[in-house]
């Protein structure tokens, strides 16, 4: 009777100590918008071209729109600023229209030429996009990116007039029309951001494409965002005021959301995971399935991580079972591969499993057994503000409980804010770090090419030629299952030869709302939920 009482006590004293913690959250932020969702940490950028984290992708999806758009109920693509598409009969050329009335919300026309500024702005190598990568499907785009091909003229995507845009492939690519949906293929006003540069998104008014357009970004309180009436299909567009709150303790999330503060929590890493028990079984709380991968990478150009028995050593001592049935206890599932069993025509190969005996064999033929000379390493993860509440931080006291017990190493554990995190993974300023993965698209690449040699989702300074010949061939055969088979061979080698990162868990989805209150979010395969699509029951 006393342990089942526990987390709804530990509840109340939430409710009752964080009064002042909410105050601060809702201070100065104005009448309350029309739908206030709870978006996690501060983003990074609003850029639809270099955001990478799923709280800069979401606010910039809202607005900056593509070609397509996914679909709220399936994650489908479907017609977005392109009303219709040709497709070659070799489906290696996409011929796209326009729509008519694709306009900026400053009102002057969206055309053609707007798509191949926006696409070569990403790919010019000074803008050091990270999703690059989700452009070299078309033809000459990666030579351009790398610096092998400075014509731009010769990259497969071109004007034929105002509304017509034709894109060449270098192969057919079943996944291209989600592609175009993602963040990264939006379009961009070319005439506001060659007048003001790097300040683009904070001079007023900006030229948006999305269903929204940008009313405010006041760091650490809010984003509000507002109906952009010039977009194409603001008639469906549900609210006319929008919060994105960044929120990144799950204390104060969970006491916005149960005050009325907050409509919307997207992500259970916003919620106390002493209280994820009790919490499973409200109405308002909401499970589902997505592809999405919880692991480690290791820093491949560091010592003593360029060995590769170190870093399956490290990875054959997690009990990945212990972490999702004493930490995370939401429904996720131990991870055996990197790319999560459901994805679109595949089946991933196992890796390397759980086998502390090989692991402390493997650290000895190293030259480090029981750990004797291996430096005190750092295991890097971002922080948040709820404390030991967190799962991120819970797990990396696991791990180095775990590889402390199993192999002798000593670890720290280093932690940093969200956008110092990430800058981290980019410079390779770490030695092992906690990193996730939510497939942009349903299919195995979008879990594979990330860590191929020019990608810059790699994180880890591996390269290999075998590797990116791999994921090429894959992407280049027509037949399903020899795709499948090559594709197999390339996570085998990303796991099991080179251990360049190491599986912990697939996640579980997650948002809480009230389904009295709120309507038109659908749980779907890539976590997609436009926010045009949600809104309030009349």
């Amino acid at each position: 009777m006393k342990d089942d009482h526990k987390p709804m006590r530990w509840l109340r004293f939430i409710l009752h100590t964080s009064a002042l913690i909410l105050l601060a959250a809702c201070s100065g932020s104005g009448p309350r918008a029309d739908l206030v969702i709870l978006n996690g940490a501060e983003p990074e950028s609003l850029d639809p071209g270099i955001v990478t984290g799923q709280p800069d992708i979401r606010a910039s999806g809202a607005l900056f729109e593509g070609l397509t758009r996914y679909d709220a109920k399936t994650g489908e693509p479907i017609p977005g600023l392109a009303e219709r598409w040709d497709i070659s009969e070799n489906r290696k050329t996409y011929t796209f229209h326009l729509r008519s009335n694709a306009v900026w919300s400053t009102g002057e026309p969206i055309t053609a030429r707007d798509f191949v500024y926006s696409w070569l702005r990403v790919l010019a190598p000074e803008l050091a996009a990270e999703y690059s990568g989700q452009l070299f499907f078309i033809k000459n785009a990666e030579e351009f990116n790398t610096g092998k091909l400075t014509n731009a003229a010769l990259v497969g995507v071109h004007a034929l007039d105002d509304r017509t845009l034709r894109v060449e492939l270098h192969s057919p690519i079943p996944f291209f029309l989600s592609l175009c949906a993602f963040s990264t293929l939006a379009v961009v006003p070319q005439s506001h951001i060659e007048k003001h540069g790097d300040r683009w998104l904070s001079v007023q008014p900006i030229p948006c494409s999305g269903a929204y357009e940008l009313v405010e970004w006041r760091l650490n309180d809010r984003i509000r965002v507002r109906k952009n009436p010039r977009y194409w299909d603001a008639a469906n567009t549900r609210n006319s005021v929008v919060d994105l709150l960044p929120v990144s303790s799950p204390n104060t999330a969970l006491n916005l959301f149960l005050k009325g503060e907050a409509d919307i929590v997207w992500d259970k890493t916003l919620v106390p995971v002493e209280l994820l028990d009790a919490l499973r079984q409200r109405p308002d709380f909401h499970s589902f399935d997505y592809i999405g991968t919880y692991f480690i990478r290791f820093n491949l150009t560091k010592e003593p991580f360029k060995d590769v028995r170190v870093r399956q050593a490290l990875a054959l001592a997690v009990d990945k079972r212990r972490l999702v049935e004493r930490i995370t206890r939401g429904g996720e599932r131990v991870a055996e591969s990197f790319t999560p069993p459901g994805t679109a025509g595949y089946a991933p190969p196992a890796g390397l499993g759980y086998d502390p005996a090989r692991a402390r064999r493997l650290l000895a033929e190293a030259g480090y057994p029981g750990g004797k000379g291996f430096r005190r390493f750092d295991y890097l993860m971002n922080s948040a503000a709820g404390g030991g509440a967190k799962i991120d931080e819970k797990i990396g006291v696991e791990l180095q409980a775990m590889w402390k017990q199993e192999l002798g190493l000593d670890v720290e554990l280093r932690t940093q804010e969200w956008k110092v995190y990430l800058a981290s993974q980019r410079q390779l300023d770490y030695d092992t770090c906690r990193s996730s993965w939510i497939g942009d698209y349903n299919d195995a690449n979008t879990f594979l090419d990330m860590f191929m040699s020019n990608n810059g989702n790699n994180r880890t300074g591996w390269k290999s030629e075998r590797y990116d010949e791999l994921v090429r061939r894959a992407n280049q055969q027509p037949d399903p299952r020899e795709r499948e088979r090559i594709f197999q061979s390339a996570e085998m080698l990303l796991l099991r030869e080179e251990t360049v990162v190491a599986p912990i868990y697939f996640y579980a989805g997650f948002f809480a709302f009230d389904t009295n209150r709120i309507e038109g979010i659908w749980p779907n395969i890539i976590d997609q939920h436009p926010i045009n699509a949600i809104g309030r029951k009349k």
